[in-house]
């Protein structure tokens, strides 16, 4: 197949800076003793520097180089890398009035500094700064960013004397010679070699940093006569006119172990050659002889002559020299070669010629020498040729940036502003700081436009160029043509302020040449740029046609003949593409953004070309085309290699090594920006060739078959080619918008939002997904793209592959970049099965772009349908057009299974349930709507993920489940209940019913909850109320009110009882409030008339629990005090309540509200009394009405009511006015019988009055009442009403002496037994309830004698008392008249009996 060319053409890479001008630190110096030079004395100069190790995988200084510019009296320098972000890495160091020599910058490395030696008009400088390897160790840098070389450049002393010198005036810097060079020597030493005004060299000497010297001055210069002896006699004209004849004009130095050769390339055209330690000259030759001269040339002065120095270990040492003559110039390379005697001499190896005029620079190695020239019309030309393989002497071209179009086409249909902000901020064509440059001089030098960023550069450009517009515009009116016209003219003025600056800032000052990675890089006045290889087709198609009938001879491959081939029919398509104008070029564009078929626009450009065809090209075509001996196998041949579609997927990226370092190679936003200006530059070319090669197959089907192709091939091929070339092209196009499209700055919410749906879709942890850093200045998607995710895969394969040498030998920059490039874009090939590219989009939330990569890969690339569909889904949820996700994400299903994005994104996790990928698929979906918040659409899709798991209960189960809890989220009950009945799943059936009875309730939505149908599902919905009921706040849920409408709903009015009879329990236990205490009465109410509503055999209900021991399902269990668990009652007593016992509850009820409606402070207690609490209460509150009730229904003794009364009536008697006022509020909640009296009466009377009555009104079995009451009182030492006397003295006289005699009270209880005697004996018998005195008709009459004579005894005892003495004769007296008369009535008995 294709055998690689030896020598190639390069491509300039030069990404133009995006981000703001580079913060430099400015550092300023004044040397003492120097008188200020003009700081135009010298042209701008640029170079640079690169460490040895810089090819060397593990070392620090790894893809680092140092590159500066000089221009008056400030040079600046620059460290790069293509590895690391480097911090404080660029300075700017002004030596006032010392304007620095062309070239008068040299850096050196020693073990631990880096050496800087600067070289001014009039004074010399060392600057030591720390070495990297020293500051950092290669295996532990795995940070984007390190600190530079120059982070410490503050800390250096620029007065110390030991490190700056200021040249002396004897014997003085020439004035007409700019040569320099400096070096360290072995000791540390610094060397500066300088032309002397007198005539040859003379070098400065600083000593060592460290070591206490003197500046020595050491001139290098032969006597007259040695010199004559050397030479031979010098022109006249030369010694006269133009100074010493040995003037060095250009100077190089080689360092060897002790010594160090000085080379001068001196204005007499001979090249000397000294030792410095022996300041001896040990070579002088004529470089005339090596030219073609003429007198005229022999007897200028040499001045435009340059020398460089390129050392090989294993070659030695080379010297390259350019001769310049008027009109042209010649590069001879020597090679220096020693005799045993210690003489030199040099090696003529090659003479190459140019033609150019101007030389700018140029770098020689071993084996090539590379040019830079600014040709007549000011525009860069560099070469490079390899002077020992290329014996025809053909430069190969660089083909170098070109400077943007000095005008911009604007359309009438375009509008100027858009146009010109478009083109100017193409990435790639204007840098930050061309257009800020502009910007001032537009805005007449303001300085607030310092220090923008792209975006912000872009409005001030917009405001600036509008303002100056607007401030043109003096009147009111004016037509649409001439306000256009005016836009275009000052937006034109802009840009042409522009493109002077960037063609200022792109000027070429040197070439950089990297011995070690072979990398050659162009640095220019503002900026730095890249060389690298063409590929074979860039090369074809790029090259001149001169360049190109010479390589004919070159086999391109191993066919001659197919090498011809395919030449001719680059020449062909060379010759369309320079045919083609703007606006046919135009037609091909717009098709590709509009999606138009390529071949229509490629035909329509082929009949403008005919029509159009002045200069016959195309009979130029023809006759190519005749040269070609197979078109259709070398079309093929062309494709073939501009196609990157691959097979398979390139491999996942492996581990990257770390001791290697490989994390971070080429990883620096330098090498990212060159890597993708290598893609989209390959690109923009191949777009071009395609375009052509697509017309040109037009054109071979419209010549046909007879006419080019002999008639033995086949149109069909041509079809099939063309439609080959086609989707290629689109290839392309995609590549290069992508490269020149912006990334979005990205909000941290933003971020943090993309981060959840990634976690969602479990797509976070793959390589593709970080959050897209912070960079200086805006990236495009693919230099993101090649940042976060490419880089990495790419690195790993080059250095993982078992055959690879690269992890062994040196970092070699044209093979590495050519690698990079070829690798990274088959992972941006649209048609590849890889999808790294759009999931870094989504991964860096870079939306808007991946929208319009999928509008323009849609129609014509059927790879990846389904995962772009996922990802348009994904855009649209961001952008807030769901039903469009919706659809995309729908679309996207049918390629489940098929592609390797998809396959990723359903791998199920560890544990989950594996089902259909389809069925993943939609999971994964789901999900991700659920978190955006589109509850619609997770039901449109579960309903559609449904119908695909018809067999799969299991996911049917979930999916149903996903669709009730959505319909639920929405509030549509009855869907929702509806998709609970579908749930195959009794577990979650039950789990969505339980959710279903909780949301209902907390939306008070009951009256859908009671009146669903629960088919098969009635006693779990019970179940489900029942156990809230039981487990939540009673007064802030209302589930038993709920258990009651749904029981009343489907008329079980048993169960709507028993629900509410238990809620009433518990209000009573639980809350014990006025409130509690209402409804706890309303509850008992209801239970009542549910039991009325039943049959009077079925009017019963079970009693329910007491306290929490219903066996809630997941409820902790219960622990003593100890913390043992309580054993749980295993069985308990069944208890049946019947109307009767449900009424007495509700009397119960009622009463306990009297109570605490009466007195609140009573309400912690009263919710669950007993009724005989309750009577205790009451009693105590002064209800005695509402108590007796009670007593009452629950035939309770009234004893708590009496006592009650008696003992309120006492503290009335006794109490003070305060008491009396109380009393009235009790008194008055009781019913008092009406009184009739014109006297006032007091508290305490209507107390003894309502006692009075309840005796009268509630008679006791022996007098119970009267008893406890007088008990009460005579306990309390009160004297007994009169009233409460004579009532009891009617029902118990006996009973009343006894408690006189319990109370010691024997004056009370002798009156009783003397009026009670003569009761018995008929007088006022009537008032001791007597029927029948005593007689001997009458029944019989009795006395308490036991009383009695316990009266007589206490009488006996205290007789000493005189008082109880005659209290003691009296009753004695009429005890012993009582028994005479007993005696007499007993015998009339007796005798009337017989």
């Amino acid at each position: 197949m294709a055998a690689a060319l030896t020598e190639r053409s390069c491509l300039e890479l030069n990404a133009a800076a995006r981000g703001p001008p580079r913060r430099l630190r400015e550092v300023v110096f004044s040397p003492p003793g120097t008188a200020p030079l003009p700081a135009g004395r010298y042209g701008d100069s640029a170079g640079g520097f690169c460490y040895q190790e810089s090819a060397q995988l593990a070392a620090a200084t790894r893809n680092r180089f140092v590159r500066w510019t000089t221009s008056g009296d400030t040079v600046e320098l620059v460290e790069e890398s293509l590895d690391v972000n480097l911090l404080n890495n660029a300075i700017r160091l002004r030596i006032q009035g010392c304007p620095f020599l062309p070239g008068g910058v040299h850096l050196c490395e020693v073990q631990n500094h880096l050496v800087v030696l600067l070289i001014t008009g009039q004074t010399v400088h060392r600057l030591l700064l720390p070495h990297p390897a020293r500051m950092y160790r290669s295996e532990l840098i795995t940070e984007s960013q390190m600190q530079s070389v120059f982070t410490d450049i503050g800390k250096i002393n620029f007065r110390d004397p030991s490190n700056y010198y200021v040249i002396p005036s004897v014997p003085g810097l020439a004035s007409n010679s700019v040569a320099s060079a400096a070096w360290l020597s072995s000791e540390g030493e610094a060397l500066f070699a300088l032309p002397s005004a007198a005539g040859g060299i003379f070098v400065l000497k600083l000593p060592p940093p460290d070591v206490p010297g003197t500046v020595s001055v050491v001139e290098l210069k032969q006597s007259s006569v040695m010199q004559r002896f050397l030479t031979g006699w010098m022109p006249t004209a030369i010694r006269g006119d133009c100074g010493p004849s040995d003037l060095p004009i250009s100077l190089s130095v080689h360092c060897l172990d002790h010594d160090a050769f000085l080379f001068a390339l001196c204005q007499d055209h001979k090249l000397r050659m000294w030792s410095y330690k022996d300041q001896m000259c040990l070579m002088v030759a004529d470089l005339l002889e090596f030219m073609p001269v003429s007198r005229d040339l022999r007897l200028a002065a040499g001045t435009g002559h340059r020398l460089r120095l390129a050392f090989s270990q294993s070659l030695g040492l080379y010297l390259g020299v350019y001769m310049h003559a008027p009109k042209r110039g010649q590069f001879c390379v020597f090679q220096l070669v020693s005799t045993e005697s210690n003489r030199y001499s040099l090696d003529h190896i090659s003479s190459l010629f140019s033609s150019q005029e101007t030389l700018v620079d140029f770098a020689l190695t071993s084996a090539e020498i590379w040019a830079l020239w600014h040709n007549e019309e000011n525009q860069t030309v560099v070469k490079y040729i390899n002077f020992e393989q290329n014996v025809a002497g053909q430069w190969n071209q660089v083909f170098v940036q070109p400077l943007p179009e000095e005008e911009v086409t604007v359309r009438h249909d375009q509008d100027p502003r858009e146009t010109y902000l478009e083109y100017l901020f193409m990435p790639g064509r204007f840098t930050n700081a061309a257009i800020q440059k502009a910007l001032q001089i537009f805005s007449q030098g303001t300085d607030r436009h310092m220090d923008l960023t792209w975006d912000e550069l872009k409005k001030e450009v917009t405001l600036a160029v509008e303002s100056e517009f607007q401030g043109s515009v003096t009147e009111y009116e004016c037509s649409p043509e001439e306000f256009w016209q005016l836009q275009v003219e000052f937006w034109s003025k802009f840009y042409a302020c522009c493109l002077q600056y960037q063609e200022a800032l792109s000027r070429p000052l040197a070439l950089h040449l990297n011995p070690y990675t072979s990398m050659v890089c162009l640095l220019k006045k503002g900026s730095l740029s890249f060389l690298m290889p063409c590929s074979l087709v860039d090369h074809l198609y790029l090259l001149s046609n001169e360049h190109l009938l010479t390589e004919d001879d070159a086999a391109i491959f191993d066919d001659m003949e197919m090498s011809r081939d395919v030449v001719c029919l680059v020449q062909c398509l060379r010759l369309i593409g320079e045919s083609i104008s703007m606006e046919m070029a135009f037609i091909m564009e717009m098709a590709c953004s509009r999606l138009q078929p390529p071949e229509k626009a490629a035909e329509q450009i082929l009949e403008d070309l005919i029509a159009n065809d002045t200069e016959n090209v195309m009979e130029e075509i023809h006759s190519k085309l005749q040269e070609i001996r197979n078109p259709i196998h070398a079309i093929g041949v062309l494709i073939r290699e501009m196609d990157y579609e691959t097979d398979a997927d390139m491999e996942r990226a492996h581990h990257l090594n770390m001791r290697l370092n490989l994390t971070q190679l080429y990883g620096s936003g330098t090498a990212v920006n060159v890597v993708c200006w290598g893609v989209c530059k390959i690109a923009t070319i191949r777009f071009l060739i395609c375009r052509d090669l697509l017309i040109l197959q037009q054109l071979l089907l419209r010549l046909g078959d007879s006419m080019v192709l002999g008639g033995g091939q086949l149109f069909q091929s041509q079809e099939d080619l063309l439609h080959r070339t086609s989707p290629l092209l689109l290839s392309y196009y995609l590549i290069r918008w992508a490269s020149q499209c912006l990334a979005s700055d990205v909000p941290v919410d933003t971020l943090e939002s993309n981060l959840q749906h990634l976690s969602v879709l479990e797509l976070a942890d793959t390589t593709a997904l970080t959050p897209h850093k912070l960079v200086s200045g805006p990236q495009t998607i693919v230099e993101l793209f090649f940042q976060e995710v490419a880089r990495k895969h790419i690195i790993s394969r080059l250095f993982s592959q078992p055959n690879a040498s690269l992890a062994e030998t040196s970092l070699n920059w044209p093979h590495l970049i050519t690698a990079i490039v070829a690798d990274f874009l088959p992972l941006l090939w649209p048609s590849n099965p890889g999808f790294l590219f759009p999931e870094c989009l989504m991964g860096s939330c870079q939306y808007t772009q991946l929208q319009e990569y999928i509008r323009l890969l849609q129609p014509w690339c059927h790879v990846n349908m389904g995962s772009c569909s996922f990802m348009m889904g994904r855009c649209y949820l961001v952008m807030g057009e769901g039903h469009k996700a919706l659809d995309a994400f729908c679309r996207a299903a049918s390629e489940v299974g098929r592609e390797e994005f998809l396959d990723r994104l359903i791998q199920p996790e560890e544990g989950e349930m594996v089902s259909t990928p389809r069925l993943q698929y939609y999971n994964k979906v789901l999900r991700l709507l659920d978190m955006v918040g589109l509850p619609e659409l997770v039901i449109q899709l579960a309903t559609l993920a449904i119908m695909e798991s018809a067999d799969d209960w299991r996911s049917q189960a979930t999916l149903r489940t996903c669709i009730f809890k959505h319909h639920l989220d929405l509030g549509h009950n009855s869907e929702a209940y509806i998709a609970l009945t579908q749930n195959p799943d009794p577990s979650r059936q039950l789990d969505c019913l339980r959710q279903l009875v909780v949301v209902l309730c907390e939306r008070s939505q009951l009256q859908d909850l009671v009146e669903f149908p629960y088919v098969n599902l009635l006693n779990e919905v019970v179940g489900i109320i029942e156990s809230h009921a039981r487990a939540v706040d009673l007064m802030t849920h209302n589930y038993y009110e709920l258990l009651y409408a749904f029981h009343i709903y489907r008329h079980n009015y048993r169960k709507a009882g028993t629900v509410m009879f238990e809620y009433g329990m518990r209000l009573g236990r639980e809350v014990r409030t006025l409130r509690g205490l209402q409804k706890q009465g309303n509850c008992f109410l209801a239970a009542i008339n549910c039991l009325r509503l039943i049959r009077p055999e079925y009017a019963w209900i079970v009693q329910p629990a007491s306290g929490a021991v219903y066996e809630r399902p997941g409820a902790s269990p219960k622990r003593s005090h100890d913390g043992e668990c309580t054993a749980v009652p295993t069985t308990r007593q069944i208890e049946i309540l019947e109307l009767e016992d449900l009424e007495r509850e509700c009397v119960l009820a009622r009463i306990r509200l009297t109570l605490v409606q009466h007195d609140l402070s009573t309400a912690a207690v009263a919710g669950n009394s007993t009724p005989e609490e309750t009577v205790a209460l009451l009693v105590r509150a002064g209800l005695f009405d509402t108590a007796i009730t009670l007593c009452q229904t629950f035939k309770l003794p009234l004893t708590p009511v009496f006592e009650g009364l008696a003992f309120k009536c006492i503290k009335l008697q006794l109490g003070g006015e305060a008491a009396q006022a109380e009393a009235w509020d009790w008194l008055a909640a009781n019913q008092l019988s009406a009184l009739v009296t014109t006297k006032e009466s007091s508290a305490t009377d209507e107390a003894w009055r309502l006692l009075s009555s309840y005796l009268e009104r509630y008679p006791s079995q022996n007098s119970l009442y009267h008893r406890c009451v007088i008990n009460k009182l005579l306990a309390h030492g009160i004297p007994l009403p009169n009233w409460l006397i004579n009532s009891y003295k009617k029902v118990d006289a006996a009973e009343l002496l006894r408690l006189y005699l319990n109370y010691d009270l024997l004056e009370e209880a002798v009156e009783l037994v003397l009026e009670y005697v003569d009761a018995v004996l008929g007088k006022g018998h009537q008032y001791f309830g007597i029927e029948f005195p005593l007689s001997a008709t009458a029944p019989m009459v009795w006395l308490p004698y036991t009383a009695i004579d316990q009266l007589l005894q206490a009488l006996r005892e205290s007789a000493a008392n005189h008082h109880n003495g005659v209290l003691y004769q009296k009753l004695h007296e009429k005890m012993e008249d009582y028994q005479q008369k007993v005696s007499v009535a007993t015998r009339d008995r007796l005798y009337r009996r017989n």
